[in-house]
């Protein structure tokens, strides 16, 4: 076989794809990257970028609407949708624009569906598109895509998911969100407070069941409390149209009626089509690998979403160092690592390490340091009271166990204990610490303060 032999393919350009490739081919490799649609992954084309744009529009307009409460005449406020979605489109193909320009002769950007086709010696062959290429290694970076639940009827839907509700420039008038994980309760506030009724329907009994129950409850009580309709404990069963827009009919009875559905339900893996059953590997199910990202077929390597652990734009960059540090570094970089993580609602949720759910299973000893977010004094000059501070101690060593974070700020906030649990330092550094004031920080001391040593 006459093909271009390459050190590695990286089939996907996400987040872990395009940085791993332009790091490679400095490091002198011969690198492709191939790519089917556009550069950048879930993160820049329908995930972070363009839903913190638009979350960032449901604030301001929030707040227009909640003038009077800071002094304020503000008159009518209006939602121009189109434009809020414009403005994400605009933010979205600048981060796509940038990523082009990584690309030349090396490292080789290679457009079209990859998928492998067994071995050639001690090389992989992978075909993209019509033309064949080897490499000594191949890293899958394919990315996920939006998981459909089988509901009678939803195939005829013209659905909105995390996938395409970019596309959709008219606002729904009645939205029926299928799911209360981390994707539905962002999109739940996004299009209630662009002005859509939203309906939350969701399977399990709370929302985020991997939190703690009070997390649920303080999400709840937020989406309630600004018109958002919350079905829990609810499975769908059937869709069809309606000479108004469409009808869910839930397991009992009841049948909601609305405009739209959008499908929050989770994340399946892009490897069903990329012929992983050439080399070993099974398509059909989630991919396991070492702590080094290497799978059970050795030069095969995971990045991104599809290997285990949490799907996170963070995750995946740091894969991409992984990688790096493995190929090309002295292999000391592995996926043992503290990871935060977020949602953009408001307030902010914000997690590392353990919760009380999780040290009570395991049958640890801890302490908690736990402060209402409207006892914070700059949360109170803006406004910002929801919420609360939850962190957990050994108290034994002092040293953070885990935190959760449901206030304003929380996703920058988390940064601070994520460090300390890190470097095993003891939650004293920061309650004896001098802090600004007013600031949100402060909240995390004011917890620490109740503790005794």
């Amino acid at each position: 076989m006459n093909s271009k032999i390459y050190d590695v393919v990286i089939i996907g350009a996400g987040q872990a794809g395009v940085p791993l490739a332009s790091s490679l081919a400095d490091a002198g490799w011969q690198v492709a990257l191939a790519e089917r649609k556009t550069l950048g992954g879930s993160c820049v084309n329908f995930g972070c970028t363009p839903t913190k744009a638009v979350m960032g529009s449901a604030r301001v307009v929030h707040l227009a609407r909640k003038a009077g409460e800071f002094g304020l005449q503000v008159g009518e406020v209006g939602v121009d949708f189109p434009a809020v979605l414009e403005r994400a489109r605009k933010m979205v193909q600048k981060s796509v624009d940038g990523l082009e320009t990584v690309f030349s002769e090396n490292p080789r950007l290679m457009r079209g569906h990859a998928t492998l086709e067994g071995k050639d010696g001690e090389y992989f062959v992978v075909r993209v598109g019509q033309e064949r290429v080897k490499a000594k290694k191949v890293v899958l970076n394919p990315g996920t895509r939006a998981s459909i639940p089988p509901i009678e009827g939803i195939e005829k839907l013209d659905l909105i998911t995390a996938d395409n509700w970019l596309e959709f420039d008219t606002l729904p008038e009645h939205l029926l969100l299928l799911g209360g994980g981390y994707i539905g309760l962002e999109m739940a506030q996004f299009y209630r407070r662009m002005g859509a009724q939203v309906t939350l329907i969701e399977h399990g009994s709370r929302l985020l069941e991997r939190e703690d129950p009070e997390v649920s409850e303080g999400l709840k009580t937020m989406l309630e409390s600004e018109g958002v309709t919350l079905h829990l404990s609810s499975k769908a069963l059937k869709v069809e149209k309606t000479a108004g827009g469409l009808a869910l009919k839930l397991e009992g009875k009841t049948i909601l009626q609305g405009s739209h559905l959008l499908v929050a339900a989770g994340r399946k893996p892009n490897t069903h089509d990329m012929g992983l059953e050439s080399v070993g590997l099974d398509g059909s199910k989630v991919l396991e690998c070492s702590d080094t990202l290497e799978c059970k077929v050795p030069g095969i390597f995971l990045s991104g979403d599809i290997r285990p652990g949490l799907q996170l734009t963070s995750t995946s960059y740091d894969d991409f160092r992984i990688l790096e540090n493995q190929f090309v570094g002295d292999g000391s970089r592995t996926t043992q690592r503290t990871v935060p993580y977020a949602i953009w609602t408001d307030p902010e949720l914000a997690r590392v390490g353990l919760n009380e759910l999780e040290a009570q299973k395991q049958g640890l000893e801890y302490k908690v340091a736990r402060l209402e977010a409207g006892k914070i004094a700059r949360g109170q000059q803006d406004g910002n009271t929801g919420g609360f501070v939850k962190i957990l101690v050994n108290p034994q060593t002092e040293e953070i166990l885990g935190a959760t974070l449901f206030m304003a700020h929380a996703g920058d906030l988390i940064h601070l204990l994520s460090s300390l649990m890190i470097l095993k330092a003891p939650y004293t550094l920061v309650r004896d610490a001098v802090l600004t004031h007013p600031s949100y920080t402060e909240g995390l001391q004011k917890a620490f303060m109740a503790l005794k040593s």
